[in-house]
């Protein structure tokens, strides 16, 4: 009988709350996937998110992963730089493994009152689209 698919989530810590909400939906998503998730890695901030990947992508029982975490308008352009470095750097994780990395960070550039109403549909469709790559 073939096994569910592995995945891993990577979350960052800096908005702790917010994220728990996006973790629990990605849970619930991924179990209605067919999805199994079989590590959770809190990091910092999106900054450490590709070195996490990276050491769970090159696990030959993690088959995926999905990346939650937000990226808050601040008063400066420090977390555009910063988020196209963090999804340069996911894509080329994807390449380098062929496997799929789902992107559910929020921003950059989101407003805090943009923030709740969007946490559930993008943990949601980042874990979707890590099902559709596998």
């Amino acid at each position: 009988m073939p096994t569910e698919p592995a995945i891993a989530l990577v979350i960052g810590s800096f908005h702790r709350s917010e994220c728990e909400t996006m973790l629990a939906a990605a849970l619930a998503i991924a179990r209605d996937c067919g999805l199994a998730v079989t590590e959770q890695v809190w990091v910092p901030g999106s900054m450490e998110q590709p070195l996490a990947l990276k050491r769970l992508l090159a696990r030959d029982d993690i088959d995926g992963a999905v990346a939650l975490g937000i990226i808050e308008r601040g008063e400066t352009g420090h977390g555009l730089v910063m988020a196209q470095a963090v999804i340069h750097a996911i894509i080329d994780l994807q390449l380098q493994t062929m496997k799929p990395v789902g992107v559910g960070i929020l921003g950059p550039e989101i407003d805090r009152q943009q923030i709740g109403p969007r946490l559930e549909p993008y943990a949601r469709d980042a874990v979707r689209a890590v099902r559709a790559m596998l």
